[in-house]
This record gives C-alpha cells, structure tokens and sequence, in this order.
C-alpha cells in the first residue's frame, strides 16, 4: 500500500531589510521545522547582499569601493561582482539611462548619507571589472546599486529556498518581488496619487515584476523639487505622478529595467526590455482599477498623460494588458 503524500506546509514571515519589510510566502511538503529552516536561509542571503552592497554602511564592498577603487583595483565578492556586471550591462543596453553612478547627486539632495566630495563626474563607463572579481575605477565615481541590489536579494532569497526543495515561493522586498512556483499570485500595484490603496492587480506566475514611482520619495529641497529617480544623463529628477512596472524573468533586471523605461529614448527602452525578455506597463493617475495579466508579449507605447519630465514622457510605454 502506497504512503499518502506529506501535508504542504505554507508559512509567511517577514523582516526589516534592504530598507523596507521584506516578506517571504513558502509553501513545501514536510515539517514546518525545515520549511522555517529554509526561510531562515532566505533571509540570512538577503542580509548579506544588505552588509556587501548597502551606501550606508561603511564598511560594506560598496563603500570600499567608493574610497578606494579609484586608487588601487579592489577585489569584492562574486555577489557584488554579479550586481556589477548586471548593472554595467543594463546601462550600456540603455545608452547611461540606467546608471549605477548616481551617488554623488542622491548624496547632495539628501537621499544617501554624505561623503566626501567626489572629484570630476565620472559614469558607469568609468568602472572596470577586471579577473578574479576585481574591480577598478577610472577615476573617482560615486557606486549606489540601490536601483538593482534589491532585486538581486529577492532573486537570492528565491534560489536559496529553492535549492531547499521550497516548492511554491513569494519574495517580496517593498514591491520588488519574485514568484516561483505554478501558483498564480495576484499583485497590487499601488495607486499612483493615492499609494495606499491599489490601482490594479496584476497576476504573476514563475516571474518576477518591480516598480518604480517617485509618491514617496518627492519633495522640495532649497526650492527645488526632487525625487530619489534621477536621471543620470540629465540629472534631473523623476516627477511624474505616473508609476512605472517591469515584469522580467529575474527581479534584478526588473529593478534596474523601471528606471530605463523611465528615462531612456522608446526605441533604446524597447531594446533593453526585449533583450532582457522583459515587459512594462506604466499606471496613469487616472488608471481605473481593474485586473491585468502581464503578457509575455512585445512591449506597445502608451500616452503618458500630463508629465512634468520631458524625458520621461517621450519614454513612457507599457506592456500589451489582457
């Protein structure tokens, strides 16, 4: 006679990470113990990209980086080597629409603790990565992988439950998430000028999906108005009331992607998505709320309505919505 089949055993559990709560949904056969086991990897995995990564620790890769590549080559992790490579690549898919040199400004308008002043104004093609996970600065750059970090630790924390034998999983960083499994998850998007409440609900099977939007980050700083979107060719910020999402099959593509669909040329954004098999929509203010399902169809243009950045309105697009 044939054992019956163990129980699935789901549990939700969430901390504060990477700046925001991360939560994690994870569902297997077996004991709780080993699925809370599994999920204790997960979110030790996240920690580590926080203590490499983070602009506000000074001890982390980054800031290592920051002091001292300029000077002499560094030798980081193959994580932060992994992030840094995406990046460089995304950028160059985007013509420095993404751009992970950006510290500098998010320093002087607030949003990042301040360093000492950086000399010249050096960009992504500036930033070697050489053998042996090395990495060099042509001259002096400010790093912030915020824009592609976070996705980076959701993708982490889904391979290290998934190498556990965690069968259906839900990473979500403070909108960045990843989905793995055959369960089908319906995803809120938040509601452009009122982020509290949900402004459509996306279904997301095996992908991961991202957004960028500036509801909670604008304000004025000595009469100006900026956001923690920066435009890195520009260097002016995101204004928009619109928000911008990208579904791709890994979240740190669908990170770094919401800035390019922000801030690059159509015809550069429509490149970078499809060579990253990646789609987005963007939410118009006036977006009704209602159900979508993120076709893995080719990206189509989209009116942006009423924009306060030139740049990001010729920009905007969004995926085909069924």
């Amino acid at each position: 006679m044939q054992s019956p089949s163990p129980a699935i055993e789901e549990i939700r559990r969430a901390r504060p990470l990477l700046g925001t709560l991360v939560e994690i949904r994870a569902a297997a056969p077996g004991p709780s113990a080993r699925l809370h086991a599994a999920i204790d990897a997960a979110f030790a995995a996240i920690a580590l990209v926080q203590r490499l990564m983070s602009y506000h620790e000074p001890g982390s890769e980054l800031s290592r980086l920051n002091r001292a590549a300029a000077s002499q080559s560094q030798q980081v992790s193959v994580h932060t080597y992994t992030v840094l490579a995406a990046a460089l690549r995304l950028a160059r898919l985007s013509d420095g629409a993404f751009d992970p040199c950006i510290g500098a400004a998010l320093e002087a308008w607030g949003y990042l603790p301040a360093n000492a002043p950086v000399r010249g104004s050096g960009t992504f093609r500036d930033v070697e990565l050489l053998e042996e996970c090395t990495v060099r600065f042509r001259r002096p750059v400010r790093l912030d992988l915020g824009g592609i970090a976070k996705g980076y630790a959701v993708d982490l924390a889904v391979q290290t439950l998934a190498v556990r034998c965690v069968e259906e999983i839900l990473v979500n960083a403070g909108g960045d998430l990843r989905a793995s499994g055959a369960r089908t998850h319906r995803v809120c998007v938040r509601h452009p000028l009122v982020p509290l409440a949900a402004g459509r609900e996306l279904e997301l099977t095996g992908a991961a999906l991202a957004t960028s939007a500036a509801y909670f980050s604008r304000r004025r700083l000595a009469g100006q108005e900026v956001s923690a979107l920066l435009d890195p060719r520009s260097g002016e910020p995101y204004l928009n009331e619109a928000s911008v999402s990208v579904r791709a099959p890994d979240c740190m593509s669908a990170d770094a992607l919401t800035k390019v669909v922000l801030f690059a040329p159509e015809s550069v954004a429509q490149h970078a998505l499809a060579a990253c098999d990646a789609q987005a929509l963007i939410l118009q203010p006036d977006a009704a709320p209602g159900v979508a399902r993120i076709a893995r169809a080719a990206a189509a243009v989209v009116p942006p309505g009423a924009c306060r950045a030139p740049r990001a309105a010729r920009a905007a697009r969004r995926l085909q919505v069924q």
